[in-house]
């Protein structure tokens, strides 16, 4: 039984998703505007080990995350690079992939963007109007947040608290436009220069939080099972989603709401941001440190916690993912000497009771950080029996398969064993010996076989040399 922290109840909840089985699950993306930090990173990691784990445990997952590519950011970056607001978001967004692929972060089943999407936003707007929720000035359109009678719920705010933070905020030509403080834009009138479409209420732009409660519902439904996204996005972000969204739908917009902590640089421990200027990119970070290193480093750390980067913590997560990828190797090694004979019960019994532990750990609210303490005992099993005097091919692959399902979860995939040099000379020769007898079929046969692993062999006058890819 899966449980989970639910931000919108403070407490911890036995996850039931709406139709069993199946899990809905919206996770807002990034503005794109720039590369990635490893701030940004963290959620896109933390959402995707949940996913992986929810997989791992049976559930088939449709997951959608968004792309903002229309926004004030977006705009200072259009004007700053000189170039159209479509081709700065699609370099980032290509960006963005190529960075999350480094970390073997699956895509989403969807990546809605903004711009696509404008029609249904439109409308949306059109409708908070027709009900009262919303209502048109000088151009903009504004949500009656306090119509809302559960606004403030899931940041724990009291609507008088949350007026007094937002009198402070804004200056008085915004003031003048709202009835109230604590009103937000879900439709902004066009500045001169800026990119715009028209609507009812003239040329302008979505607000951002419009946008998520848009492509959610449209691509998952009225009511979703998990929204996720970071600790900044609990307000306004997601506060205003539902207030919009439950505005429109008359439903529940989401059962389940998961925020992930942030990532922390310095002494003082302060959260890695672009306004602050203190972050690491990860476009940066992926070509001086190996990918693999980085999502281990994020992912082992459970979900809600913040993650302090130094370099430190960095080289723990590198020795740590050495000795996972050391005990497969340990395994795949023992293959080549292996007997036949069936699966050893104990060493079965064994792996099933530390794969039970592992379970209990993630099913506590993804306790990645009890979850990876957990492989480290399977690390022991696996080169324990490795350096048993025999074993059996069976148990080898029974260990080798369930261990490498298990490390999956946190985005680690198992390094094949390294063909040795005195290997590859070994099967060269009896590539030579077969081109002599004209078995030019098992000559290719070998060929193909070292080419799979690797190995690139080149035919020269003087003899066959071979290199690694």
């Amino acid at each position: 039984m899966i449980q989970l922290y639910n931000t919108l109840t403070k407490k911890k909840e036995e996850f039931v998703p709406m139709q069993p089985g199946k899990v809905r699950m919206y996770v807002c993306g990034p503005t794109v505007y720039n590369y990635i930090h490893i701030g940004n990173a963290r959620s896109a990691i933390a959402f995707d080990t949940i996913r992986r784990y929810l997989e791992y445990r049976g559930y088939q997952v449709k997951y959608v995350s968004n792309f903002t590519d229309v926004d004030d950011k977006i705009i200072k970056a259009s004007q700053e690079l000189d170039l159209p607001v479509t081709a700065v978001t699609e370099k980032f967004i290509q960006a963005f992939y190529e960075d999350t692929d480094a970390l073997n972060v699956k895509r989403a089943d969807l990546n809605p963007r903004v711009m696509d999407n404008m029609d249904d936003i439109i409308a949306f707007v059109g409708t908070l109007v027709d009900k009262g929720y919303a209502y048109e000035s000088a151009g903009d359109v504004y949500y009656r947040a306090r119509k809302f009678k559960n606004y403030g719920q899931l940041s724990g705010q009291a609507v008088d608290d949350l007026e007094q933070g937002a009198s402070a905020r804004i200056d008085a030509a915004d003031q003048a436009k709202k009835e109230d403080p604590l009103d937000f834009a879900i439709w902004k009138a066009a500045k001169p220069g800026e990119i715009a479409w028209d609507s009812p209420y003239g040329k302008g732009r979505p607000g951002w939080h419009i946008e998520c409660s848009v492509m959610s519902t449209k691509y998952l439904g009225d009511t979703i099972d998990i929204h996720g996204g970071g600790q900044d996005l609990e307000f306004p972000h997601h506060e205003n989603e539902i207030a919009q969204s439950e505005a429109k739908t008359g439903k529940k917009f989401a059962n389940y709401w998961m925020h992930n902590g942030f990532v922390t640089i310095g002494e003082e421990d302060e959260k890695m941001s672009k306004s602050l200027g203190n972050f690491v990119t990860v476009r940066d970070l992926r070509h001086q440190v190996d990918p693999q290193i980085i999502r281990f480093f994020m992912a082992t750390t459970q979900y809600r916690r913040p993650i302090r980067y130094t370099s430190a913590n960095l080289q723990e997560a590198r020795t740590n993912l050495a000795r996972i990828q050391t005990a497969a190797s340990n395994i795949d090694y023992r293959l080549k000497d292996a007997q036949d004979g069936e699966l050893d019960p104990q060493v079965q019994l064994e792996f099933q009771q530390h794969e039970a532990a592992f379970q209990q750990a993630m099913d506590d609210d993804f306790n990645a950080q009890n979850g990876v303490a957990v492989v480290y005992e399977l690390v022991k099993q696996l080169n324990i029996y490795a350096e048993q005097a025999q074993v059996t091919t069976a148990t080898l692959q029974y260990l080798r398969t369930g261990f490498a399902k298990i490390v999956a979860v946190f985005g680690i995939e198992l390094k094949a064993a390294e063909i040795l040099d005195t290997e590859v000379e070994e099967q060269i020769e009896q590539r030579n010996a077969a081109r002599q007898n004209k078995d030019f079929a098992l000559s290719d046969q070998i060929r193909d076989q070292l080419k799979e692993q690797g190995i690139i062999l080149e035919d020269t006058p003087q003899g066959t040399r071979w290199k690694r890819e």
